[in-house]
């Protein structure tokens, strides 16, 4: 899945300031789009046949210093109204606001019952928050045992397998802070290793200098269990032959 909400309290991240020219090429190389519903309907052409994942929570800005302060942002009416596959909402386990969005959570799965929908809940870490196996377990336990369909986590070195292992429904791995190509795609090889059932990333494929070589990569990496080094050869030799087509393009145009 291939992840742009980040506008929904970053506003124009690096990389989606032109979701059109960005994002839009993408779409055939991805197995599904995690997006809010604005940039879907505006954005997105309609011919699309890719499944889309909404998110369904908001509210404080990237300005604030307490981000768990988040309110369901969306009706599921609209959610079904847009065909979406599925709606994410954010969870702040031991936030300040934690009750509350696990509530959010709550209300939401109700609402996705009722209309077919499912809903990913995604384990927020906030600013200040630890992220280490231990948390992640708590978090991600929580979340499946009050209903969410599927969860959205984080990877971490040590003891990642135990964060899978006592889930009881799948877990996607976010991508997280932009890596080099070569440390994302190892991070996603061993999350999916360890038992993640894929994984959602937004920034290190669409702030990478070849995000068309990088989506494939990571997709070699997750359907055809590609190991980090063979998908880093593969990401160099997408990057270098984009560039030469891109070369070729750039001469024809000045002839």
């Amino acid at each position: 899945m291939l992840a742009i909400d980040h506008g929904y309290f970053q506003g124009p991240t690096t990389g989606l300031e032109r979701i059109d020219l960005s994002i839009v090429p993408l779409l055939p190389s991805c197995d599904a789009l995690f997006c809010t519903r604005g940039i879907l309907r505006s954005l997105i052409p309609a011919q699309c046949q890719k499944p889309m994942v909404l998110r369904a929570s908001g509210g404080p800005s990237i300005l604030r210093e307490e981000l768990s302060d988040e309110q369901i942002a969306m009706d599921m009416d609209d959610a079904v109204r847009l065909n979406a596959a599925g709606v994410g909402i954010q969870v702040f386990i031991g936030g300040e606001h934690e009750t509350r969005s696990v509530h959010n959570m709550t209300r939401l799965i109700d609402a996705g019952l009722r209309a077919g929908v499912p809903v990913m809940g995604i384990t927020a870490v906030g600013k200040n928050m630890v992220r280490d196996a231990k948390y992640f377990r708590l978090a991600c336990r929580i979340i499946a045992e009050l209903g969410a369909h599927y969860v959205k986590s984080y990877f971490v070195e040590d003891g990642f397998e135990t964060v899978t292992a006592s889930c009881p429904v799948p877990i996607v791995m976010a991508g997280g802070k932009k890596l080099g190509e070569l440390e994302a795609l190892t991070m996603a090889y061993n999350a999916v290793q360890q038992g993640a059932a894929g994984v959602d990333m937004g920034r290190n494929i669409f702030q990478s200098e070849a995000p068309q070589a990088m989506i494939a990569a990571v997709a070699a990496v997750v359907h055809k269990n590609l190991k980090p080094k063979e998908a880093f050869e593969l990401f160099n030799t997408l990057k270098r032959r984009a560039a030469s087509v891109n070369e070729v393009v750039r001469r024809a145009k000045t002839e």
